[in-house]
């Protein structure tokens, strides 16, 4: 598939009114499923234990007000208004953030960064913006402290982990209780009785076909999202408004911030708990940022304004209206979704609630996929075979671990609590701090990417994270019953993370410390001492610069290797994508009849790497650009790590070099019947028996020198012999004088990650009958 095209799709989405409707209404089905489900479980969650619906009606009225607020200040007015805003090249979520402060302060948590990263065509859109604005005194000094400190690096990353831990989490509590809510509306239509025993069971079997469904992807079954979650938003609207005229046409003043200060005044501590339940009603909120990357920033605010927000206030005003007017409920059935429902529509109401609900879990399942894709990428979490599961939308993907995983924990919490209370608890403390962890991020953002007054970010985080706090503080408190589940989730995802991340970083610095110089290259000579043999030789490292270690102990044993030796690093760059035009750097390492190439592959957090027989193509295709092009082009940047290395040049893969040279295999049968071009090629000497022809298609206008026409000649001699991979395989222990701690993260928790993680994606995308793997023993 034509992964490169996935760049451009967020560029698209802009060009006319009619997109934009069609994202908004396509946005329908995967940002808001969850956030349109929260009707089903706010007010049952709310009045569980901590208060009473009373004859007054202040506690009904109060709890309305506090949700009206809510989604007025943290969906609306945060997310759609202001957070937004502050996307990644059109991109959302909490490492979208994290990434626009990398690049902004140069705190980036990959060890392999260089300066010619910040020419990518990403950067520069930054630093253009950043010219328009004025700069602010404190911005350069906090950016300063930020460099300086490493500490404060560190925790700005725990914070970003711990936000994405809280993501994780919720996309295991969120499906079990969205599901489990919704099908609990079978208890108005059977007895208590037979409920019992088939509430937990169908929930269950709702969600082993969801997560089994997963791997077909959202694309297949997503064409039925966005009518579902239509019909549920008109629907629940519809009803509230039914409520509203028939049972108490005056319940919009309860919308009165009076009404707060009244429930609060007779609740007093029952009514500060009972905001844990009253948080469930932005359930949601973070993914209108999270998904921002599949649409677009005009798409979803339409959306969630013109009909989301509408709908949701219309449905808890008639849920509020009904049960102010009922309040001898059967206690049985407590205060929940369904009895407001009239009679006659309460199984139709039923089947939607529960498609609903699906589609809301789907919603944050893809969410969770895709953030799992990122950390990963930013070094963060251990590789995870990831499926793209859409040749047409980059951001659709299916990762089989994680998928099961997920399923194995929802189907735990839900037979465990078995209950709406303790899930709600639980989901609750999870949104909660990933916003807590969203306003903190924001508010860096604003000084340091927006560079507006420090006044601004310090009004940004006192006014909503008093707000998040308050919640924040009532969910916490009820630890014990239920909200200790997220927690003890994103403890462990964490650890995994950290060890991962300290175990990665370790290993880096090893190589940086273990490299060899270039001098002991030179010393070897022309020939480098050994023998080499025909074909192109890929050497895998993690290094951007310098000889790798594996190198030489790969010589020492075995004085031999391939007539063109290329060192591929292939590294991610905080950047949601990077430009088919600027994916390779390419460099000479020692003189240029070595033919020792340095080639450092750079992919964004959201790009999708390449089959390895169309990489094979774009890595020789673009040495071979180079070669003609030579090392003085004007878009050339110095390797910032060492000054041994020789000037390293940008170059794009094959499609975005039309005029320059084009690669071409043929089968042997082939050659003949090839038609004359007017291009003039360098063809390899004939072989007695060739596997494929290679041929280099040269443009008429540019001169090449002779050095330069020899070197392609012996590219194409090597590139028809064939490619060999030279993967290093490392085998990580903590060196003398550790101290515990160390030896067990190393020793135990890191190679554990290791053995039951992926390989890197070049040593699977390689033919096993070409790989080479040199074992060495990395004392970090």
């Amino acid at each position: 598939m034509d992964l490169e095209t996935g760049i451009s799709q967020n560029h698209v989405k802009r060009e006319s009114w009619k997109t934009v409707l069609t994202l908004a209404y396509q946005s329908l089905g995967v940002v808001y499923g969850d956030l349109s489900t929260s009707p089903l479980y706010v007010y049952k969650s709310t009045f569980a234990d901590d208060i009473q619906h009373s004859e007054t009606n202040e506690e009904i009225y109060g709890v309305l007000s506090f949700v009206f607020w809510t989604l007025t200040l943290i969906p609306l007015l945060k997310y759609v208004f202001i957070v937004l805003k502050a996307d990644d090249n059109g991109e959302g979520g909490t490492f979208a953030l994290y990434s626009l402060l990398c690049r902004h302060a140069r705190v980036s948590s990959l060890p392999n960064c260089q300066v010619a990263d910040e020419e990518l065509y990403e950067y520069k859109k930054d630093a253009a913006a950043t010219c328009l604005t004025p700069k602010t005194t404190f911005g350069p000094r906090l950016k300063s402290t930020l460099e300086k400190h490493r500490v404060l690096q560190r925790f700005l990353l725990l914070l970003a982990l711990i936000g994405t831990c809280m993501v994780i989490g919720d996309g295991v509590l969120t499906p079990a209780l969205s599901v489990f809510s919704a099908v609990s509306g079978l208890e108005l239509s059977m007895s208590r009785e037979h409920h019992k025993y088939v509430e937990v069971p169908v929930a269950c079997i709702i969600l082993i076909g969801l997560f089994a469904l997963q791997h077909y992807g959202t694309h297949r079954v997503g064409f039925l999202f966005a009518p579902v979650v239509l019909t549920w938003l008109l629907c629940i609207s519809a009803i509230g408004i039914y409520n509203i005229i028939h049972w108490n046409p005056h319940v919009y003043q309860a919308l009165s911030p009076y009404y707060m200060y009244k429930f609060l005044r007779k609740t007093q501590r029952g009514g500060w708990m009972s905001l844990g339940g009253i948080l469930l009603c932005i359930t949601g909120s973070e993914a209108m940022f999270a998904d921002l990357g599949h649409f677009s920033q005009l798409s979803i605010q339409i959306a969630f304004t013109s009909l989301v927000y509408p709908s949701l206030i219309l449905a808890y005003m008639g849920q509020a209206a009904y049960l102010s007017q009922h309040h001898a409920i059967d206690s049985d059935y407590h205060i929940g979704f369904y009895v407001s429902v009239p009679g006659k529509l309460r199984w139709p109401v039923l089947v939607i609630a529960i498609l609903a609900a699906v589609v809301g879990s789907q919603a944050i399942i893809t969410g969770t996929f895709s953030i799992i894709k990122q950390c990963s990428a930013m070094g963060c979490f251990p590789r995870v075979k990831i499926v793209h599961t859409s040749s047409k939308i980059h951001g659709q993907i299916y990762i089989p671990e994680i998928n099961w995983t997920l399923m194995l924990l929802c189907l735990a919490v839900t037979v465990g609590f078995r209950d709406t209370k303790r899930l709600g608890n639980a989901s609750g403390l999870a949104v909660i701090t990933v916003m807590l962890v969203t306003t903190c991020l924001m508010s860096l953002v604003i000084v340091l990417c927006w560079h507006k007054s420090v006044f601004f970010a310090i009004c940004f985080v006192c006014f909503f994270g008093t707000i998040e706090a308050l919640y924040f503080s009532a969910s916490l408190i009820k630890f014990l019953e239920g909200a200790w589940v997220p927690v003890a989730l994103s403890f462990i995802f964490l650890i995994i993370m950290c060890v991962w991340y300290y175990g990665t970083l370790k290993t880096y610095e090893f190589d940086v410390q273990n490299k060899v110089s270039i001098n002991w290259l030179l010393g070897l000579g022309p020939s480098l001492g050994i023998v080499r043999v025909r074909g192109i030789g890929l050497i895998h490292t993690e290094l951007v610069s310098g000889i790798p270690a594996i190198f030489s102990h790969f010589v020492t044993n075995l004085p031999a290797f391939h007539q063109v030796l290329v060192f591929l690093c292939i590294k991610s760059v905080p950047v949601p994508h990077v430009k088919a035009k600027e994916r390779f750097l390419i460099g000479h390492i020692g003189p240029r009849e070595y033919r020792l190439y340095r080639c450092i592959v750079r992919y964004g957090y959201r790009d999708v790497h390449k089959d390895d027989m169309e990489f094979e193509k774009d890595l020789v295709c673009s040495i071979a650009e180079f070669i003609r092009s030579g090392n003085d082009e004007p878009n050339c940047a110095k390797d910032d790590l060492v000054g041994e290395d020789n000037k390293m040049t940008v170059v794009g893969t094959c499609c975005t070099h039309t005029d320059g040279i084009q690669l071409r295999e043929e089968d042997v049968d082939n050659i003949e019947s090839a038609g004359t071009s007017e291009l003039r090629e360098i063809k390899s000497p004939p072989l007695t028996q060739p596997r494929k022809r290679v041929r280099f298609r040269l443009p008429d206008s540019p001169k090449i020198t002779r050095a330069a026409r020899e070197e392609l000649q012996e590219l194409v001699e090597a590139r028809e012999a064939g490619i060999a991979y030279i993967l290093g395989h490392s085998y990580v222990r903590a060196k003398q004088g550790s101290s515990m701690l160390k030896k067990l993260v190393i020793n135990y928790g890191y190679e554990f990650l290791r053995r039951n993680s992926r390989a890197p994606a070049c040593s699977l995308s390689a033919p096993h009958a070409s790989t080479l793997q040199v074992g060495m023993v990395y004392n970090v």
